[in-house]
């Protein structure tokens, strides 16, 4: 598992996800953030351990 930070796309707080670097690959998950509760659609690659790309977005309709 590997912690990185990101900053909310609802709220724009500072908040930490983990990641799974276990195996290679392209992973797809839903996070709620820490500080508003509202879901984050969060996709990275993996390759070698390694955190090669990391994307995350608000999800459509839960906006304000």
């Amino acid at each position: 598992m590997e912690e990185k930070f990101i900053d909310c796309p609802y709220c724009h707080q500072r908040v930490s996800i983990l990641l799974d670097t276990g195996a290679d690959g392209f992973t797809e998950l839903v996070d709620d953030c820490e500080v508003c509760c509202r879901p984050i659609e969060i996709t990275y690659r993996i390759e070698e351990y390694i955190v090669t790309d990391l994307r995350y977005f608000a999800m459509e309709g839960n906006e304000f």
